[in-house]
């Protein structure tokens, strides 16, 4: 990384999101939290995948701007802070698409299409075989993504490890074809060898799937069973009062705390350990302790984790809000380019097409 002028002396970490609407406690208890974590220990670059919002969106470009500067707000709101960590415009990283383009050269088509996650992605949101050539493409682009930083680790939800899967695949690929690494060499030893490419960690959060509103299914937007980090005291609570606690019991009745998906969320969110197990106990032997009993108590823990985001993101509403967003946006962005450009310039000197550095001016 000896061409790398942004190096911090940190490990790096690279994650990022899908500008397709605001985020979720889905999203918090996947990935965001351990972002804001990570901020002070390593070097942080969190992307905007815009480009990858084209792949199924490419009619809606109002949406897919509105829902870019939304994003930002929900990850300042959430505690990202741009004067510790870069923030990232995936279009504005040219780096980014030239990388996508060589490493399509190393991954079968078919590998690619049998990535799960994507297989997933094409059923959920009734694809069919009607998807445009770019949306398997963006599985290949969220491997530039990832590489173009060199990061170690990857702070993902559970359902992108296979993503993160197929990234390392194409890191150990690249670092084996142009810089001589035996492919029997162990993961760690790849960068230390010679390769241009770490082979990147997938880092999954404390809770890999959310259960939605709905109880049965994972948190989602599309499906209408999300709390979002922007709503309000009373949506937080209608949303969770509303919520199947997967039985119907009188509450001096036992009841099964393993099948209400409100006990993940008192894990979850409610601080005192101690006091959950004693409402999980008293649930379990029909102690005069009703689901909205439970409830009440998870609500009021939802509401204390999501009320200084509240505050944060009020910073950033109202008229001046998103110009705001916008400057944050483009420095952190330019200092991304720096990295990035690094990355190209070492990949193309291996690949022997390192005819001369670039340099991109920001304005």
């Amino acid at each position: 990384m000896s061409h790398d002028p942004t190096t911090t002396g940190k490990n790096r970490v690279l994650t990022g999101d899908t500008p397709t609407g605001r985020l979720h406690l889905g999203h918090w208890v996947g990935s965001i939290e351990q972002r804001v974590k990570m901020q002070d220990d390593y070097d942080c670059f969190f992307l905007l995948a815009n480009m990858h919002a084209y792949t199924t969106r490419a009619d809606k470009p109002d949406d897919i701007r509105r829902d870019t500067i939304e994003i930002v707000k929900d990850w300042l709101a959430a505690g990202i802070d741009p004067s510790r960590a870069t923030i990232v415009l995936q279009t504005e990283i040219p780096a980014i698409a030239e990388l996508s383009w060589y490493f399509a050269m190393l991954i079968p088509f078919n590998r690619v299409m049998r990535n799960p996650t994507l297989k997933t992605e094409i059923e959920t949101k009734g694809l069919g075989d009607k998807y445009s050539f770019g949306f398997p493409m963006y599985a290949v682009g969220q491997c530039a993504d990832i590489l173009a930083f060199r990061p170690e680790f990857v702070p993902v939800g559970e359902d992108q490890v296979a993503h993160i899967e197929m990234c390392r695949e194409v890191a150990r690929k690249f670092d084996q074809l142009y810089c001589g690494i035996d492919s029997h060499s162990e993961d760690d030893a790849y960068e230390t060898g010679g390769g241009v490419f770490p082979i990147p960690k997938a880092l999954v959060g404390k809770v890999g799937r959310l259960i939605g509103t709905d109880g049965k299914n994972k948190m989602s937007k599309s499906l209408g069973n999300a709390v979002f980090l922007s709503d309000t005291p009373k949506q937080v609570k209608k949303k969770i009062n509303a919520m199947y606690p997967g039985q119907s019991r009188d509450p001096d009745q036992p009841g099964d705390p393993a099948i209400n998906p409100v006990f993940q969320y008192a894990d979850v969110f409610i601080k005192d350990e101690a006091f959950v197990a004693e409402l999980r106990e008293r649930y379990t032997k029909g102690d005069n302790l009703g689901d909205g009993h439970v409830k009440s108590h998870v609500i009021e823990a939802v509401n204390e984790l999501l009320e200084p985001m509240r505050t944060r993101r009020a910073e950033f509403e109202g008229p001046g809000g998103d110009d705001a967003v916008i400057d944050i946006i483009r420095d952190g962005t330019a200092r991304a380019n720096e990295t990035a450009e690094a990355t190209l310039y070492a990949a193309k000197e291996a690949m022997k097409l390192g005819f001369g550095e670039r340099h991109l001016r920001w304005k």
